[in-house]
């Protein structure tokens, strides 16, 4: 099942769970079946992050042209909020945001599409994630932008004071210096 979020190029995607006594089964990703949905994306190196305390606050992340990555976010323990802003010079909904509670029990994943900021905050202990890039690391291609920028207004649903961040995401410039390497191509 496919849902549109309020950016019309992120979804939510919730693959069918076939469960019976022993648990259950569920195919995560099929490259025929979204290419059936009308998404072509090709992904090439799976990621996995662990974080131990609810209020983890990873992002807003994003790697540039030439090596600029769509994201497939889920979650295998625990919870998060899963936030994509655009980013795309020209696009109707540059600069705003959309969030989406992705959990182990809901069985939902998050399409980010590249030209879109993405982060996430946990909520709950020790959960784990896992998305699928359309592109491999290319830390020279790497960027962020701080999580807490008034001028996005993402509404992470903590304290940010309370945020647990890397070093790196701590000292992340505001959206007002962000120069977007990416460009809108019409296709909303």
């Amino acid at each position: 099942m496919i849902e549109n979020t309020a950016l019309p190029d992120v979804v939510v995607m919730t693959p069918r769970r076939f469960a019976d006594s022993r648990g259950s089964f569920q195919e995560t990703y099929n490259r025929d079946t979204l290419t059936k949905l009308g998404i072509d994306t090709d992904f090439v190196q799976d990621n996995q992050s662990w974080s131990r305390e609810t209020g983890t606050v990873r992002g807003l992340h994003y790697q540039a042209p030439p090596r600029a990555q769509a994201k497939l976010v889920r979650v295998l323990v625990g919870k998060i909020f899963d936030v994509a802003v655009d980013v795309r010079r020209g696009s109707p909904t540059y600069g705003q945001w959309t969030g989406v509670t992705l959990s182990a029990d809901n069985n939902a994943q998050l399409l980010i599409p590249a030209g879109f900021l993405h982060g996430f905050v946990t909520r709950a202990p020790d959960t784990l994630v896992a998305y699928k890039c359309s592109n491999t690391y290319a830390p020279d291609c790497e960027g962020s932008v701080r999580f807490d920028d008034p001028e996005l207004g993402i509404d992470w649903g903590i304290p940010t004071s309370q945020a647990v961040l890397s070093d790196k995401d701590a000292k992340a410039p505001g959206f007002a210096a962000f120069e977007t390497p990416f460009a809108w191509q019409g296709q909303s």
